[in-house]
């Protein structure tokens, strides 16, 4: 029975910590624009790789 007093102290300030936390993701606005970022990560940003030709060996007649 005696560990219920430790217990019931450390989950209310864990629980308060999340809380805390929570109130100031909202306040910092973290969850502004959910949507963007999903749409974001599918957009290519990047420009294509320029791909040159392969050398051909001097013993490579191109047929197989």
């Amino acid at each position: 029975m005696n560990i219920v007093v430790i217990l019931i102290p450390i989950s209310l300030l864990l629980g308060g910590a999340g809380l805390a936390a929570f109130i100031w993701s909202l306040k910092s606005r973290q969850y502004d624009d959910p949507e963007g970022s999903a749409a974001r990560i599918l957009m290519d940003d990047s420009p294509p790789i320029a791909t040159r030709p392969r050398p051909r060996a001097e013993n490579d007649t191109g047929t197989h």
